[in-house]
């Protein structure tokens, strides 16, 4: 991923999410790559000619469990954006996850053609605004909606400050065109954070989710959690999924990886809803490392960004195709055939205990 990075962020005027990583200091709260966090415990002589990647998310079956998070206005990563990207997870059979902030509304992604996708929501103070977005997505076919829980405010993003970001004049947020919501202006600090503190509705709570049932058929991920606590709250919500995610690291400093989360959000789930993982995932061998601790799939954000800037459609595609032969190799290696094989033997983490030795097998063969 690294050279992809570095290479499209000479021409990429979002300079936000690579800087972030450099001046914030939260680069760390992404990544799975820590050494000794996570150790593979390699099962050999099993036959694996033949690996099953696929997977079922909601009912709906893709080729595997490696899809696309939300990330804001891609046009301004490539003038293509959000349409590449829809083209590009379609052709490698995953889901798109279309933000509510994106630079191509609901209908236009679904004019890209046929494929799975979420849409990821805000909840706006204007209710009204809220049941048009969902109703909008319906009928362009989304397939369920991913509720953001984990921004009533704007983090304190200082690369956004520094940079005095705003959305560049020749873009809009499309899915807001006509609704007369004001716009993204310049300011001393960030165009955006002073965007969501007008439109992002503070008081959104648990009794919110169950709302949001009541004017969609479309099941509801809640996006955001990061503890036991809230996994089960959010059942009781009603919520047919969680998605364990940190928003990037870019909301709270202090929070932890969001694979430094995800068992324990798991085990609180017990198996009632499925839960997936969002963020810090670099490589095959990590989708391997969060299906192990229980996740049922995972979502990307930055590589999807990275590589639109960098080549486009093509480079989405190389991105998806890349994670999934690293995924496969890391399957076999580790001899699991179907994703059903993997398991929480397959990894020690460090903050597992000592494992006992198994019994020594019989010196009879």
């Amino acid at each position: 991923m690294r050279p992809l990075q570095s290479r499209n962020c000479q021409r990429w005027c979002m300079t936000t999410m690579h800087q972030v990583q450099r001046t914030n200091g939260l680069f760390r709260k992404t990544e799975m790559h820590s050494q000794g966090f996570c150790k593979f415990r390699p099962r050999i002589l099993i036959d694996v000619s033949k690996i099953d990647m696929s997977t079922t998310v909601l009912g709906f079956k893709i080729s595997m469990p490696i899809m696309i998070a939300p990330t804001a206005m891609q046009k301004m990563a490539h003038p293509e954006g959000e349409y590449a990207t829809a083209r590009a997870a379609s052709a490698a059979g995953t889901i798109m996850t279309l933000s509510s902030w994106a630079t191509s509304s609901v209908e236009e992604v679904a004019s890209t053609g046929p494929g799975i996708r979420f849409f990821q929501l805000y909840v706006n103070k204007d209710r009204n605004v809220v049941a048009q977005l969902v109703r909008r997505a319906e009928r362009a076919g989304f397939k369920a909606i991913a509720l953001t829980v984990d921004t009533p405010r704007l983090g304190r993003r200082e690369a956004d400050i520094k940079n005095r970001f705003t959305l560049p004049p020749f873009l809009t947020l499309k899915n807001f065109e006509g609704l007369d919501l004001g716009k993204m202006d310049e300011t001393n600090d960030s165009g955006l954070a002073s965007y969501v503190a007008g439109q992002i509705d503070r008081s959104l709570s648990w009794k919110d989710v169950k709302w949001l049932q009541t004017i969609t058929k479309l099941p509801i991920l809640v996006k955001g959690v990061l503890t036991a606590e809230d996994a089960r709250l959010a059942i009781q919500a009603g919520a047919a999924g969680i998605i364990v995610s940190n928003h990037g690291a870019r909301q709270l400093d202090y929070v932890p990886a969001t694979i430094m989360a995800l068992e324990e959000v798991v085990k609180a789930a017990q198996g009632q809803v499925p839960v997936f993982l969002d963020g810090g995932v670099r490589r095959g061998t990590d989708v391997f490392k969060a299906l192990a601790l229980g996740a049922s799939g995972i979502f990307i954000g930055r590589p999807v960004v990275f590589s639109l800037a960098s080549e486009g459609e093509a480079g989405v595609r190389k991105v998806l195709q890349m994670l999934r032969d690293e995924f496969e190799l890391t399957m076999a290696l580790s001899g699991c055939r179907s994703l059903k094989e993997i398991t929480r033997d397959h990894i020690v983490t460090e903050w597992d205990h000592p494992r006992p030795l198994p019994p020594l097998p019989s010196a009879r063969l």
